[in-house]
């Protein structure tokens, strides 16, 4: 294990993304290795938490945390039968270049503090094998087994669509387009009250923020604020139970965390069992104790050139939330419009 380094940008690597400069120089090092010391801020900037996206500057100082050495790399983490079928029966589409899978509510995206078990970890369940291009010391006919890689994210407690890239190209490509929200993507929450009006917009800007036990939330603040970023919700209700409950349609116009939970909390009407974005009125009757949320569809360019819809199935939670107040999945949904 290497100490920490302070590392000098070079003339060569001005213009160079972050994550792709750190590849280069440190090419042992796992990809969500490398998402992980970015979450955590232990790769930096000129002493300042960067992305990896963020274009170097020659001069710059890039700080790099204690690494493993080459040989000290563990050998992938063996995935049981029992968790290979697990990640199979979340499959919902596949193709050659991407994979789609309905993740189900409690399970993370990623690894995090006292998380260890997640998507990213199964991912090797879905790995699949690609003939390895001869190059010099390589036989013909070698083969590398190649795991499929995350391009997007979901909160722990939200089920639904969640991505994968089946190759770098594809990552690459569906990267972009989440990026620059050329995808479209819809929720369905169940909300603790009637949000009012029926459907409209839901605009302004976020912050990160503190919760009353500590935990981090999102904030609605003033422009204008230092840090805050813009966020948009379109959302329309499909169906009411009275008013204590609300099926409520959601889509959001940017990325922001927690963004679909904070939305319908500034409504007053904050989604069932949110642990985080709650109100003093009692929650109703008869639910299981779960965030209700769940990223319903996602609508997006093929790197082939074609469009996909992908459609995720209710969770058992919400589907029990459905039957109880009656609400009608095939209820038309009305496009939303910004």
């Amino acid at each position: 294990m290497s100490g920490v380094q302070i590392l000098t940008v070079a003339d060569g690597d001005d213009g160079s993304r972050l994550d792709r400069w750190f590849k280069r120089k440190f090419p042992h090092i796992p990809h969500g290795r490398v998402e992980k010391y970015l979450r955590t801020g232990q790769l930096r900037v000129d002493g300042k938490r960067a992305k990896g996206k963020a274009r170097l500057e020659a001069g710059q100082s890039v700080r790099v945390p204690p690494l493993p050495e080459p040989g000290d790399r563990k050998p992938p983490r063996r995935i049981s039968d029992a968790d290979t079928a697990f990640m199979k029966a979340m499959v919902i589409y596949e193709d050659n270049d991407l994979i789609a899978l309905n993740k189900p509510a409690g399970l993370a995206v990623q690894g995090g503090t006292n998380t260890t078990r997640h998507i990213d970890g199964l991912l090797p369940a879905l790995a699949y094998i690609k003939r390895r291009r001869g190059s010099e010391g390589d036989r013909p006919g070698k083969y590398d087994v190649t795991p499929p890689r995350l391009v997007h994210r979901l909160d722990k407690d939200t089920s639904g669509v969640l991505v994968v890239a089946k190759n770098a190209k594809s990552a690459a490509w569906l990267g972009k387009v989440f990026q620059n929200r050329r995808a479209t993507k819809i929720y369905w929450g169940i909300t603790n009250g009637v949000p009012r009006p029926l459907s409209g917009e839901v605009k302004g800007y976020v912050i990160k923020g503190e919760g009353h036990d500590g935990r981090e939330i999102m904030t609605a603040v003033r422009h204008g604020t230092p840090g805050a970023k813009h966020a948009r919700t379109l959302y329309q209700v499909a169906s009411t139970a009275g008013k204590r409950a609300a099926w409520v349609v959601m889509q959001p116009l940017s990325g922001r965390k927690h963004q679909l939970r904070l939305h319908m909390h500034l409504l007053e009407t904050p989604l069932v069992f949110d642990p985080k974005y709650t109100t003093d009125r009692e929650e109703p009757g008869g639910l299981r104790e779960q965030l209700h949320l769940h990223a319903k569809s996602l609508t997006l360019p093929h790197p082939d050139g074609h469009t996909i819809e992908l459609h995720a199935d209710l969770p058992t939670h919400m589907q029990d939330a459905f039957d109880l107040f009656g609400f009608d999945k095939n209820t038309p949904i009305e496009d939303m419009e910004a």
